[in-house]
């Protein structure tokens, strides 16, 4: 029996509960989501625990406890239920029979892959941006942080029912592009860094690059060499962020260029930011004052209202952003996500008053989501970039695993520090070997099972009788609800505390529960049962390894 199976149950028996109490009474509408369970904190307490008559109590006029007890005895008739007791001023809880919790291994066996997903986010249609690096320079050690986080965070958003495109904004206009450019140009004339310009060796590499794709660079006239420069270097540094990012397990879906917010559409003669600008002001947030545009950010709470065209008819970054924004609802994103850097506080009220500018609730549309500052013990600067930690770099000397899960392991509000000794150790105080090794075992345990003759034919849930049983089927059901609280407060790391936690329960069973019979004992159908409930927890694992975009290896 599943935490939603017995959550449903309850439902059905307390709504006409409910009913019979009020009469013709007016009250609150009850309905299945005022039925919550909890795992008791003492196993001895029970398997799940609910506070609904807490709840119901005083809306209904009735003393909590006496409550408790008509659904207690009630609840204690259902089927799978072993107990229902009262306890404190009005909890409830209840205990199931071996069988009903027994049968959720073999739930799960069948469930494969699927299990875990839920529908707690279905009917959304959710934007989340993340990375969003300018093309000017390899990824760094910050970059590695928001791309394992917003990963980790599409991932339990897919898996709990959301429509989402994950999206990478690419910088590739303005000024920055153009010093990038002369940068890589110096470098293939064999000159100094101009000033303002990129420094390090992989400028030198991309000029490399560059007079090897284009043999007669240095033979075009100075405006044509300085485009030719940007634009090919502009490839091939965007490339190379793309196959860093796919080394680390991260896709997008989209890569959205800004230059295609200022590209002029022949027909209209006007751009997709000329396009926004228009569109707000419509909704009435656009003004002219001192020769220039404005859009009224203080009516949603902004600290200043921002100028969105100069007086020179120039654009600023906002209007871009505007723009930006904008496409995404236009795409059909009705919900925005924006993942940033510890430097992009003062985006947060911006963000926000764009959305309202926009028509749209900036409490509800639009999430700024702010990654604090992370560092790696003895991590030296990249040689290739002189002043950056590059994600390549730290990929080669930690490993993507390894990475991954410590970074997703974090609230992203939490600065952190790595230590790379425990990252790279093969021992239990290493979380992410902790939870791979217990798959691993799980795998060896499997294979030395069917070699001793040991399948799966007879599934006998009601042998699952051990403490050790109890406490790893309650923790597996468990499962789907992590997933569903980690997608809706954007927190994976919940996955992550969860399978050290499963792993730590399923090294306390492997110790005392046998699967393989020993010696010259027979093979029983508690072994075949038991191998279910194996094949179960290596499936969660894998599963939720799969939700931090870490690897779940067989052997190690």
């Amino acid at each position: 029996m599943t935490p939603d199976e017995l959550s449903a149950a309850l439902f059905a028996l307390v709504a006409p509960i409910v009913a019979r109490r009020r009469g013709d009474g007016e009250g609150p509408e009850f309905v299945e989501a005022d039925v919550t369970l909890e795992r008791p904190k003492n196993r001895e307490h029970g398997d799940w625990a609910t506070n609904v008559a807490l709840k119901l109590a005083k809306p209904l006029g009735t003393n909590p406890r006496e409550l408790a007890a008509e659904i207690a005895a009630a609840a204690a008739a259902l089927q799978g239920v072993a107990s229902a007791e009262v306890a404190g001023p009005g909890f409830i809880n209840l205990r199931l029979e071996a069988a009903a919790a027994g049968q959720l291994a073999k739930t799960i066996v069948d469930a494969g892959t699927a299990w875990g997903r839920n529908t707690s986010q279905a009917g959304r249609t959710i934007n989340l941006e993340f990375v969003s690096a300018n093309p000017t320079g390899p990824l760094h050690i910050g970059h590695t942080r928001w791309a394992a986080l917003g990963d980790s965070i599409a991932r339990v958003l897919l898996a709990s029912g959301a429509e989402l495109a994950r999206e990478y904004y690419i910088n590739d206009a303005g000024a920055q592009m153009d010093k990038f450019g002369a940068s890589v140009l110096a470098a293939a004339k064999g000159e100094p860094t101009p000033e303002g310009g990129y420094p390090g060796q992989y400028i030198a590499e991309l000029a490399a690059q560059v007079l090897e794709e284009v043999p007669g660079l240095l033979e075009l006239p100075s405006d044509e060499a300085l485009a030719t420069a940007r634009e090919v270097a502009y490839a091939r540094q965007l490339g190379e962020i793309k196959q860093s990012l796919a080394d680390f397990n991260v896709h997008f879906d989209v890569y959205f260029s800004e230059r295609t917010l200022h590209a002029v559409d022949p027909e209209t003669g006007t751009s997709a930011i000329d396009d926004a600008v228009e569109d707000l002001r419509k909704l009435g947030h656009v003004f002219d004052a001192d020769d220039a545009v404005w859009v009224r950010t203080t009516d949603f709470g902004d600290d200043k209202d921002r100028v969105i065209r100069r007086s020179n008819e120039v654009y600023t970054y906002f209007a871009a952003d505007a723009a930006y924004y904008l496409s995404k609802s236009e795409r059909g994103f009705e919900h925005k996500i924006y993942l940033l850097g510890a430097d992009h506080h003062g985006y947060v009220h911006r963000l926000k008053a764009l959305a309202g500018a926009a028509g749209d609730d900036p409490e509800k549309d639009i999430e700024v989501l702010i990654g604090q500052l992370v560092s790696v013990n003895g991590a030296r600067l990249s040689k290739r970039a002189g002043n950056i930690i590059e994600m390549d770099d730290l990929i080669e000397w930690l490993g993507a695993d390894a990475l991954r899960y410590s970074l997703a392991r974090y609230p992203a509000d939490s600065p952190l520090a790595l230590d790379p000794e425990q990252l790279r150790s093969r021992t239990n105080d290493n979380p992410v070997f902790y939870v791979q090794y217990a798959h691993a075992r799980i795998c060896s345990v499997t294979r030395n099972a069917q070699a001793a003759g040991v399948e799966t034919s007879v599934f006998a849930p009601e042998l699952l009788t051990h403490e050790t049983e109890s406490a790893l089927l309650g923790a597996l059901q468990e499962f789907p609800r992590v997933i569903a609280h980690a997608a809706e407060l954007r927190e994976p790391h919940r996955v992550a505390r969860y399978l050290e936690e499963v792993a730590g329960l399923y090294h306390r069973w492997y110790d005392t529960c046998r699967v393989i019979p020993q010696g010259e004992e027979p093979v029983e159908d508690v072994h075949r049962t038991r191998l279910t409930l194996n094949l179960a927890v290596g499936q969660t694992i894998r599963n939720g390894l799969e939700l931090l975009g870490v690897s779940a290896p067989e052997k190690m």
